[in-house]
């Protein structure tokens, strides 16, 4: 048994090499324009490669018309969904849980008043819920963009399971994950930097299982941490990409990623089951677009690495 351990080991440290070799690029590419929905599909969908497309949604209102004034005038004092954290840090790992955010209903022009630095209470506020919250929140800016990227829907067969609307303080930061989706990822201000790990890089990056559990504001500010009763164990990547534990988890010394910054008027293609760390600017404007992952032989594949490596790090 231990030879047979010893074998599969080496199979997979030596994987993520080869599929660098092979189609990882060393740097996210940019396109001047977007791709007909074929070319897309061939060329960045099939190989599972990301890129930064420009000129791709020029003719959106929301470029020239989404300053804070602007949403502050246009959605008011309506009620939002906003994810309050201590640290910025939401569903993420904190000692020994995996914590998610207290999901604070507001008056969004509240919300613009903490942004703006207007009102200081404790804590660091982003709006991040997903679930489509931009058509489910903020109707009132739909206009301003798209509700589907055309040649991507084209080139999908599909329209978005999810149009998303993100805005919040430069503190907020979205902890290495992974998602089942096709993501397009367009700025309208400010910047967002982006760290990206390809699936094949799967046996360096450490999963563990952690107890749920969901920050709560108490009445003097301070936040605590309250599990979530009856909840299964969740499984998250423990380690912080910026600051890695290489004494703790040795193996992530041999992932090699990927660094980009999205800015205004840019769109990322953030490809199915690619890892990512998002950093913001302050005030920084988004909406992304989730189409559904097709689960075909490259999830099948992925699964398969994803369940080798689990069961080598728990041998």
């Amino acid at each position: 048994m231990a030879e047979v351990l010893t074998v599969v080991r080496k199979c997979l440290m030596g994987f993520p090499a080869e599929a660098r070799e092979l189609h990882v690029p060393e740097y996210v590419p940019c396109l001047n324009a977007p791709p007909s929905p074929l070319q897309f599909f061939r060329e960045w969908i099939c190989p599972n490669r990301p890129c930064i497309i420009r000129n791709a949604f020029n003719h959106w209102p929301a470029l020239h018309k989404w300053t804070l004034a602007y949403l502050r005038k246009v959605v008011g004092s309506k009620e939002v969904s906003v994810a309050v954290t201590p640290s910025g840090y939401a569903d993420a790992v904190y000692r020994d849980r995996f914590v998610m955010p207290e999901e604070r209903l507001m008056p969004f022009d509240s919300f613009l008043d903490i942004l703006e630095k207007k009102a200081k209470p404790p804590g660091v506020f982003y709006i991040q819920k997903q679930c489509s919250n931009l058509m489910a929140e903020f109707s009132e800016l739909v206009g301003d963009v798209e509700p589907h990227i055309p040649w991507m829907s084209k080139a999908l067969g599909k329209k978005p399971d999810a149009v998303n609307f993100w805005l919040g303080e430069a503190t907020a930061v979205t902890s290495l994950h992974k998602d089942h989706y096709e993501n397009l990822y367009c700025v309208i201000s400010g910047e967002k930097q982006f760290l990206l790990h390809p699936p094949s890089d799967r046996p360096f990056i450490p999963y563990e299982f952690y107890q749920p559990a969901t920050y709560h504001v108490s009445e003097d500010g301070t936040f605590q941490v309250v599990d979530e009763k009856d909840a299964e164990k969740v499984p998250w990547i423990p380690l912080d990409p910026l600051n890695p534990d290489y004494v703790k988890y040795p193996d992530y010394a041999q992932a090699k990623a990927l660094r980009c910054t999205v800015k205004a008027g840019e769109m990322l293609y953030l490809p199915s089951l690619w890892f990512h760390h998002v950093q913001q600017s302050h005030g920084c404007i988004a909406v992304n677009f989730w189409y559904d992952m097709e689960y075909d032989i490259k999830y099948t594949y992925f699964q398969l690495l994803d369940s080798l490596t689990q069961a080598l790090m728990h041998s």
